[in-house]
């Protein structure tokens, strides 16, 4: 069992190794894996505990190259061998019967995308983020993977061995940080 430091270093190097990854090797992701990424992604906080979030799991090669094909920021998935759509409901339904906007909706599934990508570092796979949620991108998505109207695609999630040298960038700035004023 690890103490509280260890645990903490853990976190903080998992969260420091991720990065971008763009090219994979030829071979699935085990079930087992796609279930803990997806534990990960629920595991995300989000607004009123709404928990919005849907996820199309996506390792069928004919619909993993469509995605490709109408997703000009997406090439990469031409060579993965999974993807997770991580979609959300936009509309909110009220105990009286009343239906809402979510706001929220996009900040829910970015929370779940950050753990799936951090999980997908954790477990030696390598991810990126290609946004699905501009209308062209969505339309494009909802073209090769219908949904109900009411849900929308954030995020389209490659995933798989990586095959490439990437490494993670140095992002710390501190002139990005402001103490009690801007």
């Amino acid at each position: 069992m690890m103490n509280a430091n260890e645990k903490a270093n853990a976190v903080l190097e998992n969260i420091a190794s991720r990065m971008s990854v763009r090219s994979y090797e030829d071979r699935p992701v085990p079930a087992e894996m796609v279930e803990t990424l997806l534990r990960a992604a629920m595991a995300a906080p989000s607004a009123k505990n709404r928990q919005p979030w849907e996820f199309v799991v996506v390792d069928d090669r004919a619909t993993l190259d469509a995605l490709a094909a109408r997703l000009k920021y997406a090439k990469m998935l031409a060579q993965a061998p999974l993807a997770v759509i991580v979609c959300a409901e936009t509309m909110i339904a009220h105990s009286d019967g009343s239906v809402s906007e979510n706001p929220f909706w996009e900040h829910d599934a970015s929370a779940a995308t950050e753990n799936l990508l951090l999980a997908a570092e954790a477990l030696g796979l390598g991810a990126v983020w290609t946004a699905a949620s501009d209308p062209e991108r969505s339309a494009a998505v909802k073209s090769v993977i219908p949904m109900p109207a009411a849900v929308m695609p954030l995020c389209v999630v490659p995933i798989g061995f990586p095959a490439g040298a990437e490494q993670p960038k140095d992002k710390w700035n501190p002139a990005k940080i402001h103490h009690n004023r801007w």
